[in-house]
C-alpha cells in the first residue's frame, strides 16, 4: 500500500505543477496533457522509476479514461451527429477507414514494421476529441464556426474508432459479435430511456433527484458515476474494451439532460481533470519506452506523417467539397484538419489491446503511443499558427511592405489591428447570441445587448477608418479586404 501512495502522490504532484509550467511557458504553445505524458515517460518504470504502474494505479488509470471518454460523449449533441455536417463528418471517417486499410495492407513499410493489422488501421482514423476539448476552451474556439467543425468531423473520429475496436478486434465469431453489440445497445437503451422519460414527466423521485443535486447527498453526481462504473462494468463483462461504455455513459447523459447542466458539469470536471485524467495522462507516458522509441525513429515518423494523410487530408477535402454548407477559408480549413489529427487516448487503448492479445509488441505500441503523444503537441500548436498568423494575412503584407518600405512599421501594425478587431468582433457576436436568449429570459438582458451594440458600432467605426468594409467581415470566413498602400 505504501508504494501505491507514493507512485499517486507523485503522479498528483506532476498534476498540480504542470498548469504553472504550461502558464510559464511564453505563448503558452504546450498542453498541459503534453508535460502529463513527458512526466510519466521520465519518472515510469522506463526512465527514473519513480512511479509504479502497480494495480491500484492502472485502476485509478482507467477510470481517469472512463472520466475522459464520458465527458467526451457528453459533449456531443445527438442534434449534430443527425445534422448535414455531422453526416458528412461519419463519411469522411470511412472513408478515413478505408484509406488506413489500404496503406497498411499493401505499403511494404507497414508490414515490414510487423504492424499491418487491423489496430493500426484503426489508430490511423482516430481523433482525440476528449483531449482536445480543454485545448479548444483554452484557446477560445469552443463555440466558434471552427471549433464546431473541429467537434462534428472529431466526433466521428472518435465514436468510428471506438465502435470498430467492437466489431473488429473481437475474438467472437460475427454473429457472436453483433449479439452482445446488441445486448450492450439493448441495455444503452434502457439506461437512457427510463431517466430521460422520469424527466419529462415530473416524476417524484426526478425531482429529489434534482433538489438535492447540490447537498451533500450529490444525487446527480452520484448517479452519473454509476452510470459510468455500470456501463464500463458491463463492456468488460461482454469483454469489449472500457471505452466504449464510457462513450456511451457520456451519449445517454446528454441525452437525458439535452440542455446541459452547468452545475454538473463543473463537479464532473472537477473530479475528472482535477484527480482521475490526469492519472491517466502520466500513466500512459510511463508506458512510453523511451529507448524503444528512439530505436525506431522510422516508425515514429512515419506514423505521425500517415496520421496526417489518412486523416487531415480527407478532413481538408471534405470541407472543401462541402464550401457552399460550411463557407471557411482555407486556412481555417487546414486548421480544422489539423486539430482533428491530434491522437491518443484510442491509440493508448487500441495498442493495449492489441499487446493484450499477441498481435503487436510492446516495443512497437510505446512507439506508437509516443507518436500519438506528440500530435497532442504537435497538431494544435500548427493549427493555432495557421489560424492565428493567417489571418493577418502574413502575405499580404509582405507585398505592402515590399511596395512601400518605409511604411512597414504602420502596415504590421495595421495588419495586426485588424486581426485583433476582427477577433474581438467573433466574440462579440458570439456574445450577442447569448445575450438575446437571455433577453427572453431577463429584463437585464436588453440593456446587457444594447452595451453589445455599442460596442459592434465602435469595432465598425475602426475597421472603417482602415479601410475595411464592417459588413464583409462580419461575414465568416473572414473574407475581408486590406486597403491599399
Amino acid at each position: 500500500m505504501t508504494q501505491e501512495l507514493v507512485s499517486l502522490t507523485i503522479i498528483m504532484a506532476v498534476a498540480a505543477v504542470s498548469p504553472i509550467v504550461a502558464q510559464l511557458i511564453p505563448g503558452k504553445f504546450i498542453p498541459q496533457t503534453v508535460l502529463l505524458l513527458a512526466a510519466g515517460a521520465v519518472l515510469g518504470p522506463y526512465g527514473f522509476g519513480v512511479i509504479e504502474v502497480n494495480d491500484a494505479v492502472k485502476l485509478l488509470s482507467e477510470l481517469g479514461m472512463a472520466f475522459l471518454f464520458l465527458l467526451a460523449g457528453y459533449e456531443i449533441d445527438p442534434k449534430r451527429l443527425a445534422g448535414h455536417q455531422g453526416k458528412v463528418g461519419l463519411l469522411t471517417w470511412v472513408v478515413t477507414l478505408g484509406l488506413a486499410w489500404l496503406v497498411v495492407t499493401f505499403l511494404p513499410f507497414f508490414a515490414k514494421q510487423g504492424i499491418n493489422g487491423v489496430a493500426t488501421v484503426i489508430a490511423l482514423t482516430t481523433t482525440a476529441l476528449g483531449t482536445l476539448m480543454p485545448i479548444l476552451k483554452e484557446r477560445g474556439l469552443e463555440g466558434t464556426p471552427i471549433g464546431d467543425a473541429i467537434i462534428s468531423y472529431g466526433t466521428w473520429g472518435e465514436l468510428g474508432p471506438i465502435i470498430a475496436m467492437a466489431i473488429l478486434l473481437s475474438t467472437r465469431t460475427g454473429w457472436q459479435t453483433m449479439l452482445v453489440l446488441g445486448a450492450f445497445l439493448a441495455i444503452c437503451l434502457i439506461c437512457a430511456t427510463l431517466p430521460a422519460k422520469a424527466r419529462k414527466t415530473g416524476y417524484r423521485m426526478y425531482r429529489f433527484l434534482t433538489e438535492n443535486a447540490n447537498t451533500s447527498s450529490q444525487t446527480l453526481m452520484r448517479l452519473t458515476t454509476l452510470l459510468l462504473i455500470f456501463l464500463v462494468t458491463i463492456s468488460a463483462l461482454f469483454d469489449l474494451d472500457a471505452v466504449l461504455g464510457a462513450f456511451a455513459a457520456g451519449f445517454i447523459l446528454r441525452y437525458i439532460i439535452p440542455d446541459g447542466s452547468k452545475s454538473l458539469e463543473m463537479k464532473l470536471e472537477g473530479v475528472g481533470y482535477g484527480f482521475l485524467i490526469p492519472v491517466f495522462f502520466v500513466v500512459s507516458g510511463a508506458a512510453i519506452n523511451a529507448n524503444a522509441v528512439a530505436g525506431r525513429p522510422t516508425l515514429l515518423v512515419a506514423f505521425i506523417v500517415m496520421l496526417m494523410l489518412i486523416r487531415a487530408v480527407p478532413v481538408y477535402i471534405a470541407m472543401s467539397i462541402d464550401k457552399r454548407n460550411n463557407p471557411m477559408s482555407s486556412h481555417h480549413r487546414v486548421t480544422v484538419a489539423l486539430y482533428c489529427t491530434t491522437a491518443l487516448p484510442i491509440i493508448v487503448a487500441v495498442t493495449s489491446l492489441a499487446v493484450k492479445v499477441g498481435t503487436m509488441q510492446s516495443d512497437t505500441a510505446s512507439t506508437l503511443v509516443a507518436a500519438g503523444a506528440i500530435t497532442v503537441f504537435l497538431m494544435p500548436l500548427l493549427g493555432s499558427v495557421t489560424y492565428q498568423v493567417a489571418d493577418v494575412h502574413p502575405v499580404t503584407a509582405v507585398r505592402e511592405i515590399a511596395h512601400t518600405p518605409s511604411d512597414w512599421r504602420t502596415i504590421v501594425r495595421e495588419h495586426a489591428q485588424v486581426r485583433m478587431l476582427l477577433h474581438h468582433q467573433d466574440r462579440l457576436k458570439r456574445m450577442a447570441e447569448t445575450l438575446g436568449m437571455l433577453e427572453k429570459r431577463d429584463a437585464l438582458g436588453k440593456s446587457r445587448s444594447e452595451l453589445v451594440e455599442r460596442a459592434q458600432h465602435e469595432i465598425d467605426r475602426q475597421l472603417e477608418e482602415l479601410g475595411l468594409d464592417p459588413q464583409r467581415t462580419a461575414q465568416l470566413p473572414h473574407d475581408y479586404r486590406y486597403p491599399k498602400n
